[in-house]
């Protein structure tokens, strides 16, 4: 019996293996599947004679002929596909709501891993992990009528919507993100690390900013990682609240138009098998293998921080 009843136990052990290798290897092809279909779909601009002459890759990332060499006007006369100017519009709005998120997230995260009541971080925690959990075109809508008006007059802005506000409001949804994680690098640093710095004389601010801080440093980092991730790929907080105009600029005060909103405004009436439509393809091949490689970074980053801090450990 015992011995029927331990190979009942290794089959299942060996079934849930495989179906969470299966779980495993089905994200990965889907991934993959994605890529590969964003991919065939932006493969004209460099491979079809009539998609590369009116958009091809020298038309997308230099400038073009005219007064306005920058300019993105895809259903025009004479249509113009300047990515650059999407892609300052996303960095900026990206820029801004770093700013404004990192430092609360990472403020929070230590508030509440470190000096905080049990019941104040029973309270604080699900209430920013809450924010996770409304709807982009909520925080989008919440931007557009309320807080747009009050960062204009705050600063003082000449246009209602532009970059400063859609990063602030980007800012909100990323938030929550690199909060758990931070919280959860900070929560996960020994205790005893914290005892001998006590033990030391060091005071409780010394010790979470020269001992936990520092030690929880890889896991900070892939907090920060994701929520960049989170930024740059978000659409329709951009989309609502940022001004939708593609004005190339480096002020933060102007509209902006980013470009995941560029596809999602456009992709919906654009004529299948155009050039524009494989520009927007292309776009979104750009957004992919961009998040992939700072990923990718990242990752091999926090590693390398990791062997670094527990060598010093």
């Amino acid at each position: 019996m015992r011995a029927g009843g331990l190979l009942s136990a290794e089959k299942g052990e060996k079934a849930v293996e495989a179906l969470i290798r299966l779980s495993a290897f089905s994200a990965i092809l889907g991934l993959l599947l994605i890529f590969v279909f964003i991919g065939k779909e932006a493969l004209p601009i460099l491979t079809s004679p009539e998609v590369r002459k009116e958009a091809g890759l020298s038309t997308l990332l230099l400038a073009q002929e005219g007064p306005r060499p920058y300019s993105w006007q895809p259903v025009s006369e004479v249509p113009k596909y300047s990515i650059l100017i999407l892609f300052v519009g996303t960095l900026k709005v990206t820029l801004v709501a770093m700013l404004f998120a990192i430092p609360l997230a990472l403020g929070a995260a230590l508030y509440t891993s470190e000096f905080a009541p049990e019941w104040t971080k029973e309270l604080i925690k699900p209430v920013i992990e809450l924010l996770a959990g409304i709807p982009s075109v909520v925080l989008g809508f919440f931007a557009l009528m309320v807080m747009a008006t009050y960062v204009q007059d705050v600063l003082g802005l000449v246009y209602r919507l532009n970059a400063v506000n859609a990063g602030i409001a980007l800012g909100l949804a990323v938030i929550p993100i690199v909060y758990t994680v931070a919280d959860d690098a900070l929560t996960s640093v020994p205790r005893s690390y914290r005892e001998a710095s006590i033990a030391m004389g060091a005071s409780a601010w010394q010790t979470a900013s020269k001992v936990v801080f520092p030690a929880a440093l890889p896991g900070i980092l892939a907090a920060c990682v994701l929520g960049f991730g989170r930024a740059i790929g978000e659409t329709m907080i951009v989309l609502m609240c940022s001004g939708n105009a593609p004005i190339l600029a480096w002020s933060l005060a102007k509209p902006v138009r980013s470009l995941s909103a560029t596809v999602a405004a456009e992709l919906g009436e654009v004529v299948v098998g155009s050039p524009h439509y494989h520009v927007l393809f292309f776009i979104g091949t750009l957004l992919f293998v961009f998040t992939f490689v700072l990923n990718l970074f990242a990752h091999w980053f926090v590693r390398r921080l990791q062997r670094r801090v527990l060598g010093a450990a």
